[in-house]
Parts: C-alpha cells; structure tokens; sequence
C-alpha cells in the first residue's frame, strides 16, 4: 500500500496483512459494528486488495436506537450500564457474528468528543468487544487527543485486538 490516508495510524494499517493472513488461514471471516469510530475499522479493511475474501460485512450503529434495531442490543442494557459499556459492547460483537454468520466479531462504542463525557466515562473512553470463535471478551481504553485522534486510536485498537487474539489460537 502506498502513503496511507491519516484516519488511521500507521500501525494499525500494518496490522492488516496479518489479520487477513490469520483469518484465510482459517477460513473465516470478519464482522464489524462500530460506533464511534464511524465505520473506519471497516474502510481499513476494505481498503486493502482481497478483503472480500476475508471481511463480510460491518454495521454503524452510531445511536442507541441503531444498535437496538440493527443488532438487537437489548434498550434495558443501554439503559442500565450506558452505551459505552462491557456489557454493550459484548452484545454489540456477539450480535455482529451471529446476524453476519461469522467466526470473528468486533465491536466498538465509546466518547470520541469532545462533548460526551459523563461521570467516570471521560471523552476518549471506548470499550471493545471481540467475538472470536464463540468467546466474547470487553475491553475498555483510554485514549487521548481530539476526536480524530481518538477515533484512529480506537480503530487501530480494535484491528490488534483481533490479530492478538487469533495468534492467541495457536
């Protein structure tokens, strides 16, 4: 790949080819549902020749009412633990691999800013859920910078999040 576009920072395009290799070794496939990354995880993946063979299909749900009606995150846990949650996310990546019928999910929702912020979820909060072969993990991180530098953060985030777990295989 030539120069690459600056939404995304330079390690996590270098972070593709690995993921594609891990998951054609495999024969599976990606799925995404992003939310405050607005669908860059999925424009990275695409971007790269042969995705096709190796990403499905990716879900914005930017609003509570998207992630409710485009993945059935059920509204009582939106409003019990907040969108920007363990809980959220897991069902935001669990819901992403069974609706696109893939082994490999992820999912991410978080306060890019710079409005946003609530108590204890300060702008640059994100949490991720990873679905990988039937297991379904949340993790949560803090990122710094404006809203563009969160949201490339968050993205390259979530692409070593899958490639560590599918080297994590074996």
């Amino acid at each position: 790949m030539s120069a690459a576009p600056l939404w995304l920072p330079e390690e996590g395009w270098g972070m593709l080819p690995t993921l594609a290799a891990g998951l054609l070794a495999r024969r599976w496939r990606l799925a995404t549902a992003e939310s405050c990354t607005g669908g860059l995880v999925a424009a990275a993946c695409t971007a790269r020749a042969g995705s096709s063979d190796w990403f499905e299909r990716g879900w914005v749900t930017y609003s509570n009412a998207a992630k409710t009606a485009e993945l059935g995150v059920p509204p009582e846990l939106i409003a019990e633990h907040g969108a920007v949650s363990a809980p959220v996310a897991c069902a935001m990546a669990a819901a992403a691999a069974a609706r696109a019928g893939v082994q490999v999910a992820l999912a991410i929702t978080g306060i890019a800013g710079p409005t946003g912020a609530t108590p204890g979820k300060p702008v640059g909060t994100v949490w991720f859920g990873f679905a990988v072969a039937g297991q379904v993990q949340a993790e949560c991180r803090h990122f710094d910078g404006d809203r563009a530098a969160v949201r490339a953060q968050a993205a390259a985030y979530a692409l070593a999040g899958i490639v560590q777990r599918l080297a994590g295989l074996g």
